[in-house]
């Protein structure tokens, strides 16, 4: 079946320090890790960004060599590339931001290029609410699936833009930490059940090693994760938003069961991602180790998913 799908997220350079790894500057950005997984199951996607013309080549090219149509990127002469380095500490769950240099993105006025504006399937990655708001307002198609992720930042201090996007998507992936923070409920079925009356039909709230679970108003999904020893988390997050699109772009229609199945598909290719610095495993990442890993976990967890990729 193979959909459409459209990534409109960052690409970036990444600075990423674990205790024993200092990776200098690597790929990074939403955008990246979300293509490398989608590229994973399809090559039907195209991305809308924005970078500086500092941006190496290489780094495109590995992009584009994925399948991903990059004729949406957009490469600033004269300017900086999105910037992030971080720290991670004894306990690889915790981080602290040490630098943030925005450069392209404090102008970035998203154009999506007319092939893509029908696309079935989009992710907003992690963006400036107002970003993510002038980019639904380009899409055209019908019976659009929109996927949604943010985080506290914008939630501390764009709420009422964020709140505006949240009305128009089908889907929003958060964590736990940031459920609670945008919905000031105590539970997470609670925090979920608030969130859909904002306007999306799903919520996925994911709960680091403890897994994920799956709202709509009336079902409730769990999943664990997959255990790995975690090398490096940056883009995990990302990672399972775009092997939920590119399972969703394989179906006939959007459904709790679909979005189930979608979900362990996601949490199968974070768990190769965190297995290596930036996305050095991920893109290593071949179809028959999915279906490996996917076999071990369904029978590990005795779930009931007929799930062919």
């Amino acid at each position: 079946m193979n959909k459409k799908i459209l990534v409109i997220g960052t690409l970036a350079f990444d600075s990423i320090q674990t205790p024993s790894i200092n990776s200098g500057l690597i790929l990074g950005g939403a955008a990246t890790y979300i293509s490398f997984a989608i590229s994973k199951i399809s090559n039907n996607f195209g991305i809308v960004s924005v970078v500086g013309d500092d941006f190496p080549l290489e780094y495109l090219d590995r992009i584009k060599s994925t399948g991903a149509d990059i004729s949406g990127v957009d490469i600033v002469k004269n300017e900086q590339s999105f910037f992030w380095s971080g720290k991670y500490h004894a306990d690889i769950n915790r981080r602290t931001t040490l630098d943030t240099k925005l450069g392209v993105l404090e102008k970035f006025n998203p154009i999506i290029p007319k092939r893509f504006v029908d696309s079935k399937i989009v992710v907003l990655g992690n963006l400036h609410p107002y970003v993510q708001y002038k980019s639904i307002n380009q899409l055209s198609g019908k019976n659009q699936f929109l996927i949604l992720d943010t985080m506290n930042f914008w939630m501390d201090n764009n709420l009422e833009d964020l709140n505006k996007v949240i009305s128009k998507v089908n889907l929003i992936s958060i964590n736990d930490e940031e459920a609670y923070l945008l919905t000031k409920e105590k539970s997470l079925e609670n925090c979920a059940r608030k969130i859909i009356k904002k306007g999306p039909q799903y919520v996925i709230i994911k709960k680091g090693e403890l897994g994920a679970e799956l709202f709509s108003m009336d079902e409730k999904f769990s999943s664990p994760s997959f255990n790995v020893k975690a090398i490096d988390p940056t883009g995990a997050g990302d990672t399972f938003a775009g092997g939920l699109a590119a399972y969703l772009s394989e179906t006939k229609k959007v459904s709790f069961d679909s979005l189930k199945k979608g979900l362990v598909l996601g949490t199968i290719l974070a768990s190769f991602t965190v297995e290596g610095l930036g996305t050095s495993s991920l893109e290593r990442v071949l179809k028959k180790n999915i279906l490996e890993r996917l076999e071990i976990f369904i029978n590990k967890n005795k779930i009931d998913l007929n799930l062919s990729i």
